[in-house]
């Protein structure tokens, strides 16, 4: 179920279910991919760019997504394009519009697989983003599982696997961005960036929405 169930004189609660990978290129440019396999928006996929000169950019399939994800997030452009992933065993491609990104990822590490027994329902839970928040501190970049996003709209990540991303091939614009590098400076869309290390994760996020 993607809308939360709410409570009275609580506001109302949206659910997404999917994956994050957080990349770094040697050219600088840093991607943020979101796969959402369940949303109140149906399955879609959506990419944050963020350019070596600090430009920010948002590639989303639909006008509707493109509003809901800007209204949560920060740009300076935003862009409807159809954004298509496939995942044939470890190997994720990803094209939208004038990014061709593809990436493979490794073995799960202990935290990988301590986080993969996190049943779904428990992640779904603010309070578990809230728990795990205190141990996210201590990764690099900035990471963080819970805080306020845009529009006054509060936010929720109950992170429930993680893979090492290992190679990583990305064209935009025409443009080679280069080989595999960690996501640095830290990426400005939101409250938080992602691991430091290029990383796909497996999340619940909980968006409350403002009033």
């Amino acid at each position: 179920m993607s809308r939360a169930r709410g409570i009275r004189g609580r506001r109302p609660r949206l659910r997404f279910d999917g994956w994050i990978a957080g990349v770094g290129t040697s050219s600088g440019t840093r991607v943020v991919l979101g796969h959402w396999q369940r949303s109140p928006f149906g399955p879609f996929s959506d990419v944050m760019i963020e350019r070596a000169d600090g430009e920010r950019l948002l590639l989303a399939p639909s006008r509707r997504t493109a509003d809901f994800v800007s209204g949560t997030y920060s740009f300076d452009t935003v862009r409807v394009v159809p954004v298509d992933v496939s995942v044939a065993d470890d190997t994720w491609t990803v094209t939208a519009g004038p990014l061709e990104l593809r990436f493979t990822v490794g073995r799960r590490r202990p935290a990988g697989v301590l986080l993969r027994g996190v049943p779904g329902v428990l992640a779904a839970r603010p309070a578990w983003a809230a728990l795990t928040n205190g141990p996210a501190h201590l990764l690099p970049t900035h990471v963080r599982t819970r805080g306020r996003a845009g529009g006054l709209r509060r936010e929720w990540y109950g992170v429930r696997d993680m893979r090492p991303v290992g190679v990583v091939s990305a064209v935009f614009e025409g443009l080679d961005l280069g080989v595999t590098a960690p996501v640095e400076p830290p990426v400005r869309f939101g409250f938080g960036s992602v691991p430091r290390k290029p990383t796909l994760t497996r999340v619940t996020t909980t968006v409350e929405l403002g009033q």
